[in-house]
């Protein structure tokens, strides 16, 4: 099965004085940090909602500091399940950005005559753990992605 994964990343960005110049910042800082090896995850803002359901900025700026909530979408290949992919996922995003915190917001199937398969995308060679199947993956249940 192969899988798009979307996850959100808060972003830390310095010296900043308008929610604009966060944004394309962090978006920067981003991709500066994860090309050239994941150079296929596409970058995108967040978005982020009041209590009262009001659309917000992405970025939240004070004293000339800011965080910004960005998207990052990931296609995973070969994966046993929704729960596998999201593991590969946020394994590979996160090997990349060190102390930048990470939450898995959605996965989908993609079906397998829209998925364009790159070479050097990430692809899950063994079973998760709780396949049953005796087989030993490694500590968090996929491959390298390599």
């Amino acid at each position: 099965m192969d899988c798009r994964v979307v996850v959100e990343a808060a972003v830390p960005v310095y010296d900043v004085e308008t929610s604009d110049e966060a944004v394309r910042i962090a978006i920067s800082k981003t991709g500066e940090m994860l090309n050239p090896d994941l150079n296929y995850v596409e970058i995108d803002t967040g978005t982020r909602t009041s209590p009262s359901g009001e659309q917000l900025d992405p970025a939240f700026v004070a004293a000339d500091e800011a965080l910004v909530a960005l998207e990052l979408r990931m296609d995973v290949f070969n994966v046993d399940r929704d729960e596998h992919a999201s593991r590969v996922a946020r394994k590979e995003i996160g090997k990349r950005l060190r102390n930048i915190p990470l939450k898995v917001l959605s996965v989908t199937e993609i079906d397998p005559e829209e998925s364009d398969r790159p070479e050097d995308s990430p692809t899950a060679e063994e079973p998760s753990a709780s396949a049953g199947d005796g087989s030993d993956p490694d500590e968090n249940g996929a491959a390298d992605g390599r």
